[in-house]
């Protein structure tokens, strides 16, 4: 099989636009509701919660906004401890520092490369005074939820979903973001669905929605004059941006399926390498986000190797997330696993990496992928 350089850039994960969105755009330029009021904001939050099956969705300009008034509603202040998933972005823990809690590092278990509910059992009885939790669905991927739900119900802790990522996901049927007091989406461009940025918090408390509407409006008192209690914030998402989520909701199954063939194209196609693909539990169903490889221990190629021979073809790759423990900002902070010694988020980030998984990428090009992957293994 002959191989170029593609001709155009084949990406990660970028957003896919379909037309519908402008519908909605120009119907808040024609009706001028530009703010942070409108119909479309009202419509993208009655279809997120009918979509996810929560009471209420509160849009803001970005998951990180969500994160962290699902932070504040869940009462963290200054000293509080809040466990968190150690093996993801940034923005998932950032927020607990917006309100000078001490985040807790949890490590991930090999079933899904989430928390590790065996280690968050060993921090709470470190820590039993522990505020809250925040757990992540890696890549669209659903954590052990369950498990991780009990454990906080046990020590009376607050549990924050970040499902940032796992839009359209499922545990037992049941649509992530639904699983604690508090779930939060993402918007971000490169998401299964996108409002160019933008997040969503989800809640079934209807004080909880009505405080983060306020928090997120300056927390301006309801008078005549400008009046503030409290500290606010400029986080709702704008008429505007809701307007494109409308569209995108409109193809959000879609994408989901597109995401899925992806992936099991690759599962496919480097079968027989050292290599295996992101694991899920078989009672979920994965938003199949992102497409990873976890290379076999002891094999000569590197993720780097991979990653870099794809960027000489114009293909973006990207390393896994490096566990937030490892981070210069975090380094000091407590982390917890599941097994003296054994760090499997760190394991995961050495051996680990996402491929391209854009949603336009077709058939021939992802074959063409590939086939650069498997060549690195030959080389």
């Amino acid at each position: 099989m002959s191989v170029k350089p593609f001709k155009d850039k084949i990406w990660l994960a970028s957003p896919t636009m379909h037309g519908d969105e402008q519908e909605y755009v120009k119907e808040a330029f024609d009706t001028n509701w530009v703010s942070t009021v409108g119909k479309n904001l009202e419509k993208l939050e009655q279809g997120i919660c009918g979509y996810v099956g929560c009471s209420h969705a509160v849009a803001l300009s970005a998951g990180t906004a969500a994160l962290h008034l699902a932070v504040k509603l869940a009462g963290v202040t200054k000293g509080d401890k809040v466990m968190c998933s150690d093996l993801t972005f940034a923005a998932t823990v950032n927020p607990v520092s917006y309100e000078q809690g001490v985040q807790v590092f949890i490590d991930s278990e090999r079933d899904t490369w989430n928390m590790d509910p065996e280690a968050l059992e060993k921090a709470f009885q470190k820590y039993p005074d522990t505020k809250a939790v925040i757990v992540v669905n890696l890549y669209g991927t659903p954590a052990k939820l369950e498990e991780i739900q009990e454990i906080c119900r046990k020590y009376h802790a607050v549990l924050i979903e970040d499902a940032a990522e796992s839009l359209g996901a499922t545990f037992k049927g049941k649509q992530t973001g639904t699983f604690g007091t508090y779930g939060i989406i993402s918007f971000n461009g490169n998401k299964i669905i996108t409002t160019s940025g933008g997040g969503v918090l989800l809640t079934d408390e209807k004080d909880a929605a009505d405080k983060a509407r306020f928090w997120s409006t300056q927390a301006r008192e309801n008078v005549p004059w400008y009046q503030h209690k409290e500290l606010g914030y400029n986080y709702r998402m704008s008429n505007i941006l809701a307007g494109i989520g409308r569209g995108q909701m409109r193809h959000l199954e879609e994408h989901r399926i597109r995401k899925k063939e992806i992936y099991q194209r690759y599962q496919q196609g480097l079968r027989g390498l050292p290599v295996t693909m992101n694991p899920f539990l078989e009672y979920t169903e994965p938003n199949f986000w992102l497409s990873c490889i976890l290379l076999d221990k002891g094999t000569d190629v590197t993720p780097d190797k991979i990653r870099e021979k794809l960027q000489e073809y114009h293909a973006e790759s990207r390393p896994i997330w490096k566990p937030m423990h490892l981070q210069p900002v975090y380094e000091k902070h407590d982390f917890i696993t599941a097994a003296e010694g054994v760090d499997v988020g760190k394991d995961i980030f050495r051996r680990g990496l996402c491929l391209p998984s854009d949603i336009k990428m077709t058939e021939q090009e992802q074959e063409t992928v590939i086939e650069i992957i498997k060549r690195c293994f030959k080389s």
